[in-house]
């Protein structure tokens, strides 16, 4: 059962109530002039058995004890807290939330905090709310766990940056299991500003907007899924390309591309990926599932999906077969869980209808799960639905799917898999548009936010739109707002690229998560397959604004995808327009940030292999102001729900960081991540690889028992399980082409554009427009109208002197 924020901290508002209205015992013990937090160590008394300006919270099913004690590090007092029973929940010793007694904070500073402390249990860490000024007090983050410690220890840590609307914060120390923690002389300073403003090392374009090039060697396959290795190589996955011929052929490829050297190789690929899934596993290999089994047919079935499912290897770059999934499903979801399973929904089946059945592939096994064993809902979610993991262990559906409607509802949902219900989540503006669209869980995770942009609908055929949507999954009962437009570029309407007016926006947008906490959306296309956008932007998380920076010269709309490398620069790949060309230029973009001097270099990684809640040392250069991990990418069509962006607070001692790693794995999925240090001024380091994984005991149960729950108490509809059925009728058009005319590499739009007239003069217009060249008529039916004078050629001369 899911307590609310307001239920699981009413303890801590009525120990702020209790203490306004108490007797002050004695002169309040003053904060000194560096330290920022008034009765440091617990010398004033108060009211409700605590400190003066401390109070008691907490929430769940535990029996606790808060006693201010004798046994202290310095004076005469310290604060204990104690759980001798505990079923869920936590009890926590924290700063007053008042104006009197919390700290005042500035936006955009960080500050050292630090206490010392004895502890008889392992499960206590630091715990910080905040105060925004619209918000009121709110969860913000946990920043360490404290190991267990007989005698008086020291724990250090840095904020993050403080974030925009933030005027005070309140922390302290959270005890979610049986034992003790004993603290004392608790300090917060101000970080001080020391790193010298940064120096233009490019031009001022270049420092102000970055700068894309065009690698020099093209990809040698048509691919549209890219993931990035734990070795820092990119595989590029094409299967048969969308490529009839290729198809036929059975010649099914993949390339793995090196960015130190710029060198491809060629992979052989046992079956057609065209249109999988593909997620990266706890160990670095690559989990592709389903994929192409059959091309459409003019007037007959659709696609369809097999039920094979591989593994790449890193190591020798070789694909190996694991068991059958247990449906077919083409443009399947994958999540990556918290205990390193993968979850699956959505796609085509075999038969070219929708699959109802969701897949759990086991990291334990090694293998997918039979029916029986995974919780079904039974619910069709459509093509590649963005499914965000969140920080316990539920699933944000974020409203980002391909082709098409979105599902029924507002178009957003939280999919809880243990209880296997379904709560329909308001607020995502235009949710019919929203095809290929792009999702993001926004820096850091522990902010769980999530960003949505863009999209269009193949069906409807509009143009691409600007809208943005963003949530605050930490609200108990979250809606999407509606953020800033994107920044409109140039578009190409088949003569060129001119300004884009009105409300045109895009659909096929790439988003990247930076390690300076930006996000790059980059590429896109107005309508089906058809008049590339060029547009790129930054968005930053602490504003909620973009920023309009280089747009990437190549076209980048349908089956196009963009990646972060460890070098801190972005690449991206692709585009297939309806015409069945594919670009094969590879485009790389050096973001602002190096353009700004000298990057921070890790000249130590003490250990790659890290686990949950530990400390790692590091070595930096010259001073950091923060350090995250991020993990690597696995895209398709702007799909990629596994990107995140987890922040890990400092302990500085000179150039020896200390970094402390989230004990929640569901903020953190098991794997590999690239490790990156950024300095005051937002410049990266060259990223380490990590290999992040919990200790042999952690169990599912276990992995995270100090999660603050949140978006507990919903008000959306909520489905449960409906009756078992074979799968949901799609139409055989799905992909919003006419198999009608050409081959199956040509889409022609099964609705054109709205300026697009209904008569055979204008859309063949349109068609030679954007370059599809001499189209045949497959079967017997002309339902478009392109071939009036049925000599099975659409759009020749004599077709169009008809009306």
């Amino acid at each position: 059962m899911k307590l609310s924020l307001k239920y699981r901290r009413r303890t801590a508002l009525m120990a702020v109530t209790s203490l306004a209205g108490g007797l002050l015992l004695s002169a309040p013990q003053p904060a000194s002039a560096a330290n920022l937090i008034l009765n440091p160590g617990f010398e004033t008394a108060g009211s409700d058995d605590m400190p003066y300006c401390w109070e008691k919270s907490g929430w769940g099913d535990n029996d606790f004890t808060f006693t201010t004690t004798s046994d202290a590090h310095s004076g005469s007092k310290a604060m204990k807290v104690e759980l001798t029973r505990r079923v869920d929940g936590d009890r926590k010793a924290l700063i007053t939330e008042s104006a009197a007694c919390a700290p005042a904070v500035t936006p955009g500073k960080q500050y050292d905090l630090s206490l010392w402390y004895k502890s008889t249990t392992p499960d206590t860490s630091v715990t910080l709310f905040r105060h925004d000024a619209t918000a009121g007090w709110q969860y913000w983050t946990d920043l360490k766990t404290l190991d267990m410690s007989a005698t008086w220890a020291q724990a250090s840590v840095r904020t993050p940056e403080i974030p925009a609307g933030t005027d005070r914060i309140t922390w302290g120390v959270s005890v979610y299991g049986t034992g003790s923690v004993t603290t004392d002389d608790y300090t917060m300073d101000q970080v001080p500003d020391v790193t010298p403003p940064p120096t233009c090392t490019g031009t001022s374009t270049q420092c102000a907007d970055g700068s894309w090039s065009v690698l020099p060697t093209q990809n040698p396959v048509r691919s549209m899924h890219s993931v990035v290795l734990n070795n820092g190589k990119v595989l590029m996955i094409a299967g048969s390309g969308n490529s009839e011929e290729q198809f036929a052929a059975g010649t099914f490829t993949s390339a793995v591309y090196d960015p130190v050297n710029g060198t491809y190789k060629v992979i052989p690929t046992p079956k057609d990926m065209f249109c999988a899934g593909h997620v990266q596993l706890q160990d670095g290999r690559v989990l592709v599932m389903s994929g192409n089994k059959a091309y459409p047919v003019a007037g007959g079935h659709g696609y369809e999906g097999f039920k094979d499912s591989y593994v790449f290897d890193p190591v020798t770059e070789t694909y190996s077969k694991t068991n059958d999934m247990n449906d077919g499903h083409w443009y399947p979801s994958a999540t990556v869980l918290g205990d390193g399973d993968v979850l699956s929904f959505g796609g085509l089946r075999e038969d070219s209808s929708g699959s109802v059945t969701a897949e759990r592939w086991s990291d334990a096994e090694q293998q997918w799960l039979p029916l029986w064993k995974v919780n079904q809902t039974w619910s069709y979610w459509g093509l590649y639905p963005a499914m965000v993991l969140m920080q316990d262990g539920r699933l944000f559906y974020t409203g980002s799917h391909v082709f098409g409607n979105n599902i029924p509802g507002t178009g957003s949902a939280i999919y809880d898999y243990d209880a296997n219900t379904v709560t329909q989540i308001p607020g995502l503006q235009n949710k019919d548009q929203r095809d290929q669209s792009a999702s993001v869980l926004l820096p850091p995770a522990q902010d769980q936010k999530v960003l949505t942009l863009g999209g269009g609908n193949i069906d409807s055929n509009p143009e691409g739109n600007r809208l943005t949507d963003v949530i605050d999954l930490k609200q108990a009962n979250p809606a999407y707002v509606a953020g800033p437009p994107i920044p409109q570029g140039t578009v190409d309407l088949g003569n060129g690229p001119v300004p884009q007016t009105g409300a045109q926006g895009k659909m096929y947008v790439s988003a990247v998560l930076l390690p300076d906490g930006k996000v790059l959306e980059t590429g896109g296309a107005l309508h089906n397959r058809a008049n590339p956008v060029y547009e790129s932007s930054l968005y930053d998380p602490t504003t909620n604004t973009f920023d309009p920076v280089a747009a990437d010269p190549e076209a980048r709309g349908y089956h196009s995808s963009a990646v972060l490398l460890p070098d801190g620069r972005v690449l991206t790949t692709g585009d297939n327009p309806g015409n069945g060309t594919w670009n094969h230029n590879v485009s790389v973009y050096s973001p602002p940030y190096l353009f700004k001097g000298p990057r921070p270099t890790i000249t130590s990684l003490i250990d790659n292999e890290w686990q949950y809640g530990e400390t790692q040392r590091i070595t930096v250069d010259r001073p950091i102001a923060k350090a995250e991990l991020i993990r690597p990418a696995a895209v398709t069509h702007s799909s990629d729900p596994n990107q995140r962006f987890v922040d890990l607070p400092l302990s500085v001692d000179g150039n020896n960081v200390d970094l402390n790693v989230t004990s929640n794995p569901n903020l953190a999925p098991p794997g590999w991540y690239m490790l990156f240090a950024v300095d005051a001024n937002g410049v990266p380091s060259v990223a380490k690889w990590v290999h992040l994984t919990g200790p042999k005991a952690l169990s599912k149960t276990e992995a995270a028992p100090h999660v603050h729950s949140f978006a507990d108490d919903l008000t959306g509809k909520v489905t449960g399980p409906s009756a078992k059925k074979q799968s949901q009728k799609v139409s055989p058009t799905i992909s919003g082409c006419d198999r009608h005319y050409g081959s199956i590499n040509v889409c022609v739009p099964t609705t054109f554009p709205a300026d697009v007239k209904k008569t055979t003069a204008a859309r063949c217009a349109w068609l030679a427009k954007n370059d599809y060249g001499t189209l045949r008529l497959n079967g017997s039916d002309d339902p478009l109208g392109l071939d009036p004078n049925r000599n099975r050629t659409a759009c020749d001369p004599k077709d169009l002197k008809r009306k």
